[in-house]
């Protein structure tokens, strides 16, 4: 343990997003790069055989990274460290490998693989969200609480009401990436500066070929499309899109976040707490949220993340630089990463999320009355009392109310205008007209429309991930 460790390898990321971006993972698809690409060629005419393509295709799993580094360490070039360990293991088929080619045809293609993986992983995540969301809301659309702007009382809303806010902006984040995902496009075969010269040579002066050829590299890889122009690198305009699809499942994951642990600390809802989890080392009473704030605390690494996207696109001076890549090195596979142990955090909250319904229905009692009050008025008037007058005792009935409960008294004001012969309401005919559901609007109803009419044909035919408990 003398070593630096990352905390966002060995404490948040989950092991399958990890491994998306695992040395090994990484190199095998340089190698089904390489290998791809000699398999194109060689259906267009290149003089490669097929034994040659299956010597390559026998050793694409064997990597001895000590040699690697050993030749790197001569070269000072990644790409070509390992081209040269895999043309020194696949044996005359080795020259065939990397034939018009520059390393960004490598590094580009492959990024952009492991981007579709882990985007793949990531909608299966937000499937997961959507779904516990979506029986959180179901099962607590009727129940009536405080709904609040300026985290100030404010009419009603129901506990799934609130929790159809978060539904609605993960369903965003999910339709937005899932739109990402089938646009996404590789770099194709384009040469050294994307002039495709060096294939053009090879093909000698075949502009069809170069064509085919690029398209069957990208179909091959898994996309409909490469780029259609690009420098030395694709447009890191699609990496700047992608980092800033990644911040919005922070904006979704750090309010859902933010909104519970007010709630937590109000006593209203709450996130799941093990049965032998320790809340402070002094406090032995306390049950921090720390799921919710650790989210809300990796969402915001997700903001900072995304501001690299614009700032590595506007440094490709010409056909390009280096400024992007050492930067998206970090950023990329780091953001992919946060993301995903953002995302199995809300999971695993959603799907656990605890109902405190006696502090609501108490907070909900205390408030109610001066939420009616204009019920009251417009009912007595209609029983013959003076509006204006009646609207001055409601006003000062309301005010010493107010003080009566902040100071921790129980609210006064329905005893006080039962008392006032001049509303000529009976306590039963308040408290009938009190009845929280009456005050909730259509929030029910907005819980169901958008789950069947939005969420559910969204996920129609995807597969949730399955949510691991966070390992720490």
């Amino acid at each position: 343990m003398d070593q630096p460790t990352n905390p966002l390898y060995d404490r948040y990321a989950s092991r399958a997003m990890a491994k998306i971006f695992s040395p090994q993972n990484r190199y095998r698809q340089w190698r089904r790069i390489w290998i791809t690409l000699a398999e194109c060629q060689r259906e267009l005419g290149m003089p490669f055989s097929e034994e040659q393509i299956a010597q390559l295709r026998g050793v694409a799993d064997t990597i001895d990274f000590a040699r690697v580094a050993e030749i790197e360490a001569a070269t000072r070039h990644d790409v070509v460290a390992h081209l040269r360990h895999f043309a020194e293991l696949a044996g005359d088929a080795g020259g065939i490998l990397h034939a018009g080619a520059t390393s960004a045809f490598i590094t580009d293609n492959t990024d952009v693989l492991l981007q579709a993986e882990a985007i793949d992983l990531l909608l299966g995540q937000l499937a997961a969200v959507l779904e516990a969301l979506s029986r959180f809301a179901e099962r607590t659309a009727t129940i009536p609480c405080l709904a609040y702007t300026h985290f100030q009382p404010a009419q009603l809303t129901t506990v799934g009401k609130r929790a159809a806010l978060w539904l609605q902006d993960f369903l965003i984040d999910y339709q937005e990436l899932q739109r990402f995902r089938k646009d996404l496009r590789c770099r194709g075969a384009k040469g050294t500066t994307g002039t495709q010269a060096s294939y053009l040579t090879l093909f000698q002066g075949d502009h069809d070929k170069v064509r085919r050829l690029d398209a069957m590299v990208a179909q091959r890889l898994g996309f409909s499309a490469s780029f259609p122009v690009t420098g030395q690198t694709y447009t890191r305009k699609q990496d700047s899109r992608v980092l800033s699809l990644l911040a919005g499942i922070g904006e979704s994951s750090h309010k859902f976040g933010t909104d519970l642990r007010l709630l937590q600390g109000v006593g209203e809802l709450s996130e799941p707490f093990d049965d032998k989890q320790v809340g402070s080392s002094a406090m032995a009473y306390k049950r921090n949220p720390v799921r919710a704030e650790r989210m809300c605390g990796l969402s915001r690494r997700l903001f900072s993340d995304a501001a690299n996207g614009p700032m590595n696109t506007a440094t490709q001076w010409l056909e390009r630089s280096l400024d992007d890549s050492s930067n998206r090195r970090l950023v990329l596979s780091d953001a992919f990463m946060t993301a995903d142990a953002v995302l199995n955090l809300a999971a695993h909250i959603a799907g656990d999320i605890r109902v405190k319904e006696g502090t609501i229905r108490a907070r909900v009692e205390r408030e109610l009355p001066f939420m009616a009050t204009e019920t009251f008025l417009m009912e007595a008037v209609l029983r013959g009392g003076d509006r204006q007058e009646l609207h001055e005792r409601i006003r000062e009935y309301s005010l010493a109310a107010q003080e009566a409960v902040e100071i921790g008294e129980v609210n006064p004001l329905i005893d006080s205008i039962v008392a006032d012969s001049a509303f000529r309401l009976s306590r039963q005919e308040i408290l009938a007209l009190i009845n929280p559901q009456s005050f909730t609007g259509r929030s029910a109803q907005q819980v169901a429309e958008l789950i069947q009419e939005q969420v559910r044909p969204a996920l129609e035919g995807r597969t949730a991930t399955s949510v691991e408990a966070p390992r720490i």
